[in-house]
This record gives structure tokens, sequence and C-alpha cells, in this order.
């Protein structure tokens, strides 16, 4: 559950080639500067602007004056970026998308259709696929004993040396209001985590994280 290929279909983001590289999101992290880097010079001009140094938005994309992007950034085809979004660089958002309002994004790859639209953090992370954070939901990349951080997949754990490290949503994840992903968390493809939920290690692909960290199977309808 915790590789690449079990969370993505890489032919939604122009990281695609890129990842496709690496076995599991976060041996990926390291290299988003300069993917950007080497991604920005090539786009399409007739579509995409260098708003400012190492910046690219898409033209068909809307960007409040409010917002903040800092450098290493692409900004993809119609995606929203609100009021007071703060984007630290380093940053590869693609098409279709919603940064919304108060929204912080550092060194991260979000997929198309994705939205991320009200007072959300995201650091060090990966986003699936129209995968959807609720109002106020948390990926928190930073332990509090500031040490490395783990992988877990259930009894299976991972040393990644890293120190900081976000979330991996899978393709059509949601994540309800108000939850807290911890550092090195991963949600499965089509999962839902419940409103004000703490999610630690790893919710399997079409699984419901319920109240009090109970943990069922999705049924589709």
């Amino acid at each position: 559950m915790l590789r690449i290929s079990d969370l993505f279909d890489l032919s939604h983001s122009l990281a695609g080639e890129y990842l496709s590289a690496f076995t599991y999101p976060y041996e990926a992290l390291g290299g988003i500067k300069a993917l950007i880097a080497r991604l920005g010079p090539a786009l399409d001009k007739e579509k995409y602007t260098e708003v400012s140094a190492n910046v690219w938005v898409a033209k068909s994309a809307k960007v409040m004056p409010s917002a903040y992007i800092g450098e290493y950034t692409i900004i993809g085809e119609d995606t929203e970026v609100r009021h007071c979004a703060f984007i630290r660089g380093a940053a590869l958002i693609g098409d279709g998308c919603v940064v919304g309002n108060s929204t912080e994004i550092k060194n991260a790859i979000v997929f198309d259709g994705v939205q991320i639209p009200h007072y959300n953090y995201v650091g060090d992370s990966i986003l699936g696929y129209r995968s959807h954070m609720g109002a106020g939901s948390i990926a928190s990349n930073f332990r509090s004993d500031k040490g490395n951080i783990r992988v877990r997949d259930g009894e299976t754990v991972i040393e990644t040396g890293l120190r900081k490290l976000g979330t991996m949503l899978g393709d059509f994840a949601e994540i309800g209001c108000g939850s807290v992903l911890s550092p090195g968390s991963t949600v499965g493809r089509h999962s839902i985590v419940y409103p004000l939920s703490h999610v630690r290690g790893t919710v399997p692909e079409r699984h419901i994280l319920k109240d009090g960290g109970v943990l069922v199977p999705r049924i589709e309808k």
C-alpha cells in the first residue's frame, strides 16, 4: 500500500515520469525543486507564463492578488489559487486544482483535480489525483521530538532518514474537516477519513477511518 504504483495514476501529473523512477513516494521529495527547474522552461509558452523568477503559472489559472507564490512553483491549467494562499515554493500543482484561502503548501506534488480549499497545511507531501482535504485538515510533517520519520504499513516499518515528511494521499482519497495527518501517514486510493480524525500509519485502499480510529472496508453502493 505504500508504493507509488499502489497510490497514484501517474498520467495525471507533470511529475509522472519523475515519480516512476522511485519505489516509495517519500524518495521523490528531495528532488522537487530540481524537477520544477527542469520542467518550467520547457512548458508551452502559449499556455504558461513565467510570472516571476522560476514561477510558472498557466494562463487559464485564476490567482488572487493576495496569494503568495514563492520560487520553483508551477501552477497548472484552470487551477484556482484563492485569497491569501501561501505557496512557499518547490510546489508542482496540477490542472484543475483548488488551493484555498489561507492554505499553505511547501515542497509538494499536487496531482490534477486536487482540492485543498480552506485553511490547510500541506508540507513535504504528495496528493494524488482528485484527492480532497476538508477544511482545516493538516498534513503534519515534523515530529514533536524532532526525530527522523518512519513510514508504517501494518507491522512493516521503513526508516526514511527524513526529519520532514508529510502525508501521501492516494487518488480520490477524502480527508474530513479538522483532521490531522501525522508525519509519514498514508491514505490509500478511494479511502475516507472521518472529520476530526487523527491519522497514523496507513489507511488501506478503499477503507474508512471512523471515529475512535475504527477502520472498516468501504462498501461501494
